[in-house]
């Protein structure tokens, strides 16, 4: 991979943040928002082009194109000095692991002695809960920070995708290294979730000593928290209206052995519905099992677009 250096080559930056697209967009939006907040310049550009293999044709006003390669891109933050490093997409396999190396390179080469990475750790919860940051650190002394930054050991688990191979890389070069996780809702991955990006923040605002003005990313959290209202309020409604429909008919045989008053929580039957999308996109045969639990519950109207979806666009790349 070919390296364009844009900034002084003299820089120096004892700490890198790094993100690339996930689950609810949370790193990489906690470091797009630290380096506008912050003013960070681009510093240098990782040419992956190589190993980009694009499967599909860009259309515009009738005229298709092959889609630029995506863009790996290092910013350079004078006060603090930091790195801050933002990846329009995972690269797996090799590739993934050439561009972390070449990213560490590149970073270690200008006094980086720390690194950092950002992504979500969706869980079967509201919208409404505040929440919560995990760690996973390769260094001891690295770890028992996480107290005093208000974050919580990951006690179990994995990291996918350079979120963690970044980590692992790192220690390898005896670079202190972690990955901060904020929860989030697991029915709404597919969609930015600004909420968890900002208690990254706050936790990034904590470790670096400083403050960043907030007005945005607030701004941007009320109309995330008004979108997922609307949509659990839907859900709820649409559980009340089963509700209703089973206990006017249990005393015929379609109502033997229900019980419904026995009815999920919005969030966590969203969840349900979310893991059973995701086996959908990695394995079609299983869209009947879902669209069977989407009409049980009478949920498939709020579901249909992103169900006829699955027909039409690859499988997601799994990873935080």
């Amino acid at each position: 991979m070919a390296t364009k250096l844009i900034g002084d080559s003299a820089t120096r930056a004892p700490v890198l943040i790094a993100g690339w697209p996930g689950m609810g967009q949370v790193g990489l939006g906690a470091c797009d928002y630290l380096r506008q907040k912050l003013g960070a310049e681009l510093f240098a550009q990782i040419d992956v082009s190589a190993y980009y293999q694009p499967d599909a044709l860009t259309v515009e006003n009738g005229l298709g194109r092959m889609p630029e390669s995506p863009k790996q891109d290092l910013y350079y933050a004078k006060e603090p000095p930091l790195f801050i490093f933002e990846g329009d997409t995972q690269l797996n396999g090799e590739p993934g692991f050439k561009l972390a190396a070449e990213l560490l390179d590149l970073v270690q080469g200008h006094g980086t002695e720390t690194v950092f990475t950002g992504a979500a750790y969706a869980m079967p919860v509201s919208f409404r809960q505040r929440p919560e940051v995990y760690g996973a650190a390769t260094d001891e002394h690295l770890r028992t920070r996480f107290t005093a930054l208000g974050v919580e050991p990951l006690k179990e688990g994995r990291i996918s995708g350079l979120n963690g191979l970044l980590l692992g890389l790192a220690a390898q070069r005896g670079l202190p290294a972690a990955c901060l996780l904020a929860t989030m809702p697991q029915y709404a991955i597919e969609a930015p979730n600004p909420k968890a990006s900002r208690a990254l923040i706050q936790v990034f605002q904590r470790i670096l000593n400083i403050s960043v003005d907030m007005t945005d990313i607030n701004e941007s959290v009320r109309e995330a928290d008004r979108l997922f209202r609307e949509f659990e309020a839907k859900v709820t409604e649409a559980i009340q209206q089963l509700k209703e429909n089973l206990g006017s008919h249990a005393e015929g045989p379609e109502g033997e052995g229900q019980e419904p008053d026995d009815r999920p929580e919005p969030h966590d039957l969203m969840a349900r519905v979310e893991t059973l999308f995701d086996e959908a996109q990695r394995d079609r045969t299983k869209a009947i099992i879902l669209k069977q639990e989407l009409d049980r519950w009478g949920l498939f109207h709020l579901y249909e677009d992103r169900f006829l979806d699955l027909f039409e666009k690859q499988p997601r790349t799994p990873g935080v």
